[in-house]
Parts: structure tokens; sequence; C-alpha cells
């Protein structure tokens, strides 16, 4: 199925005063990305035409969220946020946690695994007085604040308190926030080492610790904050690993980290098999934007992610579309954590139709019911670019994703 064009809708003045002034190629001006690299990736793989969610049969669960031994508080909230029967990794990994046994949770994004590991840390964390005894890890600002909310929903009425400790926003906060003494500390691995180092963090009764998306982490190059992180940590401990994928960097942090793991996998076939993929071809940038603005002048074209390869780009693109009339929000490493998070939220909350970003949202996010994922840019590797799709089509819905490439 070859993607139909649908002719210049938008006045070439708007497309042309998007791309005056700024050199071709890239999503805009500026430094070019340091770091490896752009991989060249075949057009054809950002093609697919099988929509195959349907064939996967359904996960039938062995348990009911009211099996598990949780108190009645625990129960009740789990109750409130409408859980009944748990997913895949819930159902194999909460038995294990509950039981005190190191876990490697090898699952794909947006399979529940946050509850996964929350729900039996905070039974277990019931009655203890030690402060703080659980850390947990995350890549991402977002991913981070994202179990800090799941946290905070779970652990209602239950007397445990969190802190989040993430870069991007002034310390003073999270300093107030420590000296509270809080149960759960979830943070980036980077401010957490410096206030480590800095010994505003007390490790010393750490009895958890959950590493989610650690295949991400070590993609990022945290791999050396972490290991000066878990130095900190007592040997003690009962550690969670959460991953997509096993690779021989993970391999060695399980074998240095983790004390007789049992591995839950859960993982399916990669998320780009259930999307339906297609290229588009565009003559230059002009073009592009031209393209991108008719496709989402229709009305399937309802809650869109736009994907682009720089800061600069993404927020001139998400400028440019609100001045088309289609409204948009962007998300990059120049904005503030207080930023990113209300464009999340106006994202997610169908306030806003579009979010234009770069890779930093591309995991660990559960964006629900995301129509399209349009690469404006190409990504940097094909790793990336599954990543990056994966946020439509979750769920048992129809995801499609649509790839610019030079005509």
């Amino acid at each position: 199925m070859a993607f139909k064009t649908h002719g210049s809708g938008r006045p070439q003045r708007s497309a042309s005063s998007f791309r005056r002034g700024r050199p071709s190629g890239g999503s805009g001006g500026g430094a070019r990305r340091k770091g490896p690299a752009k991989q060249y990736i075949h057009p054809s793989k950002f093609i697919n035409q099988a929509v195959t969610k349907e064939a996967e049969a359904p996960y039938e669960s062995k348990h009911k969220f009211a099996d598990f031994p949780f108190g009645a508080e625990l129960h009740a909230n789990i109750r409130a946020k409408g859980y009944v029967a748990p997913s895949a990794i819930q159902d194999q990994a909460i038995p294990e946690i509950i039981a005190g046994k190191d876990v490697i949770g090898l699952a794909n994004t947006g399979t529940g695994k946050t509850a996964a590991f929350l729900l039996p840390i905070i039974e277990r964390m019931s009655g203890i007085m030690l402060r703080p005894s659980v850390l947990i890890v995350a890549p991402t600002r977002e991913l981070a604040q994202q179990i800090d909310e799941e946290f905070r929903i779970f652990a209602k009425g239950m007397g445990l308190y969190s802190a989040l400790i993430v870069g991007g926003v002034p310390v003073d906060r999270q300093l107030r926030d420590l000296k509270r003494r809080p149960h759960f500390i979830i943070g980036t691995p980077g401010r957490l080492k410096d206030l480590i180092e800095r010994r505003h963090i007390q490790m010393k009764n750490m009895g958890f610790l959950v590493l989610d998306e650690a295949d991400r982490m070590l993609d990022m190059g945290f791999l050396p904050d972490i290991r000066r992180i878990v130095s900190e940590m007592p040997d003690e401990r009962q550690s969670l690993f959460f991953s997509a994928t096993i690779t021989p960097d993970i391999e060695r942090l399980v074998n240095d980290f983790l004390k007789d793991p049992i591995t839950v996998s859960v993982r399916t076939t990669e998320t780009s098999d259930h999307v339906e993929q297609d290229v588009i071809e565009a003559r230059d940038k002009t073009h592009k934007v031209e393209l991108l603005a008719d496709l989402l002048s229709q009305e399937e074209y309802s809650k869109v992610l736009v994907f682009g390869e720089t800061k600069f780009g993404v927020q001139r693109l998400s400028d440019h579309l609100s001045n088309l009339g289609h409204s948009s929000v962007a998300i990059h490493g120049n904005k503030n954590q207080s930023q990113r998070q209300r464009a999340l939220k106006q994202f997610k909350e169908e306030k806003v139709k579009v979010l234009v970003a770069t890779d930093v949202a591309a995991r660990g996010l559960d964006i629900p019911n995301v129509t399209h994922v349009i690469n404006f840019d190409t990504p940097q590797t094909y790793s990336d670019y599954v990543h990056r799709i994966g946020r439509t089509g979750r769920g048992g819905a129809r995801g499609r994703a649509h790839t610019f490439i030079d005509q």
C-alpha cells in the first residue's frame, strides 16, 4: 500500500516561513547532535502492512488482584484504580517479589510493570520503620514522575511517602522532601548520584532496589552512575530489574547486583509488527511541513505524536503547527520538568492534538490512545524507531506510523 500524498493544501507562504533562514536537513538549525553517527535505515523497514494485534491470544491470568496477600488498604486502592485481573508481568512477578526474591522482569513498555513492582513493595513496606528503604531508578524524568504518581495512588492513606529526585528542576524542594525521610526515593541516575555523594541521601537502610528500563539507562550512558549508586547500598537487599531486552551489559549488571534471581519473561513480538507503517516521500523540509499539516487536517489524526531530531527543531515545528491551527505542544531537553509535565498532561488529556518530541519521549511513557506516530525526522537507529512507534497501537487499538523520507 503506497501512501498517497494529499496535495499542497497549505499555503506555500506558511511552510516557507518555517524554513526561512534555517539550513535544510535535521529538524532545525543549531549544533549537530553529538554522539554516534546516525545509522542508515533502508526505507523498506519503515513499511509494514500487517496489523497482527488481533492474532494474539489474550493473556489468561492465574490470579485476580483480590487473590494477592495484600492488606485491606492496598486492596481498596487497587479496586479504586479499577484493577481486577493482572497483566502477564503482574500475574507472574508479584508472587515472586512478595516472596522476597530478586527478579528480572522482561516486558515490553506499556505492560503494567510499574504496578508489578510497586504493589508488592508497598505491601512489604507495611510496618517497616526504617527510612528511606526503597530506591527506584528510572532513565528519564517523565518515567520517574509517572512512577511517583502511581505510587501515590496505590499508597494513599497508608502513611507511606516518596521523594522525586530528578535533574532539570531546582534541588531545593527535593532536599526538603528528603528531610522528611521518605520511605520511597524515585529518581534519575545523575541527580541521585549527585545527592548521594553530597550525603543528602542516606543509603544504609535501603532494603529494596528497582532499576526500571535498565536497557534504556545503559543506552543513555548511565552505567557508571548506576554502579556508583548501588555501591552505596547494603549487600542485603531485594533487587528488581525490569528491561525490554537482555544485553551483555545487562547480564553483567545482573551478575553483580542480583542474588539467585528469578526471571519473568512476558515479552511479545516487537511492537512494530502491530503497527501499520508506511513512508511519505517529501522533496524538502518545506514540502514535509505542508504534508504534515495536510495529515493533521484529517479527522482520524486526533492524537498524534511527532518525533524530531533536535531540541530547537522540535520546538520550532510545534510552534509552527500551532500557528497553522493545529493545537500542539513540545517536549525536549531544553524544557524544565514542570513544562514537560504540563505538556504531557495536556496531550494525555487531549487538550491538544499534537505532541512534538525528541527521543526523550520514546521510551517508558504510558500515553494512551495515540492514533498516529509521525517521524518527521528519521531516528538514529532502528531500535529507536521501534520504540518511537510503540507509542501507538497499544491495548489492542489500531496503530499507524508514518516516516518522512527523501523523494
